[in-house]
């Protein structure tokens, strides 16, 4: 399988992303890559499962916590991830040549798990300013309609912020349980991936996915890339790491690069980083 072939988007591939919000699917790993990737999580789960959480769970349960968070800080294999160029070629073509990697998020549901997402929009509450924030959602493993997968409003990135509540609904992976209060599910559009494909998303664009019901684990990935114009609106400091031209406005105190996963100098910038970038998620919530 060629990779390179077609590195970069088609002007009909630019085309229905403003349109829709969305483009899907690319093909970034091939099945040998994704499932390398896979290895790397889980042997991590395995070997530091009991860090992850406060309430120490077994060796083998998934990253949650502070640890489902900019944990390409953590991690080098997802450092280099972020920087890929087979990603990286492609966001250029939606931000241009200056990119920042703001943050990743992972989105782990167990096989058969009720978790779910409800239906948001990020830029509700995350509080970065630009009409440029492209997600790149990843899948480790495949994600299907029976796993959860990814579902959009085709559009919805156009229209005006959409009311949200906070639900904090136990089996939300958001962190408030924030979600869309009316939502016409009749237009909902499934983005189902391959291991190693991706869907590129808008940031302003609504979006869920429903529980596993599958008998294998829905592992994916988000990761959140702006240009350095990008602004932190919410708080006085936010960080990210620039993956690819130059950065020549400021915005963002700049991350450093791992050498090796859990490289100490890293570990304690994440440390402030995802402190900070919690306050700014929690940030004029509700209490349930």
């Amino acid at each position: 399988m060629d990779l390179n072939a077609g590195k970069v988007l088609s002007g009909s591939d630019i085309a229905e992303y403003h349109r829709s919000g969305a483009h899907s699917p690319l093909r970034i790993f091939d099945h040998a890559e994704a499932a390398a990737l896979r290895g790397s999580i889980e042997a991590m789960e395995r070997e530091r499962g009991p860090i992850f959480t406060e309430n120490r769970p077994r060796p083998g349960d998934p990253i949650q916590g502070s640890y489902r968070f900019k944990s390409h800080l953590l991690f080098k294999w997802l450092a280099d991830v972020v920087r890929h160029p087979r990603i990286l070629d492609r966001v250029e073509e939606l931000i241009g040549p200056d990119i920042l990697c703001w943050t990743t998020h992972w989105f782990i549901k167990e096989a058969n798990s009720p978790q779910y997402v409800s239906w948001h929009q990020d830029n509700n509450y995350w509080g970065v300013e630009t009409d440029d924030l492209v997600s790149v959602w990843l899948a480790v493993s495949p994600s299907t309609i029976e796993s959860g997968c990814l579902r959009i409003l085709p559009g919805s990135h156009k229209a005006a912020a959409m009311e949200h509540v906070d639900t904090w609904a136990k089996d939300n992976m958001l962190t408030r349980g924030q979600a869309i209060a009316e939502v016409d599910e009749s237009k909902a559009v499934n983005l189902e991936l391959d291991a190693g494909e991706a869907a590129l998303f808008d940031y302003r664009l609504a979006h869920a996915s429903n529980a596993n019901v599958s008998n294998d684990r829905r592992i994916g990935i988000g990761l959140r890339y702006v240009p350095p114009s990008a602004r932190q609106v919410l708080a006085d400091w936010d960080s990210a790491s620039l993956v690819r031209g130059v950065d020549r406005c400021g915005n963002f105190e700049l991350e450093p690069e791992p050498t090796r996963d859990f490289d100490p100098a890293a570990v304690a910038f994440h440390q402030k980083a995802d402190a900070e970038q919690r306050k700014v998620y929690y940030q004029g919530a509700k209490a349930g």
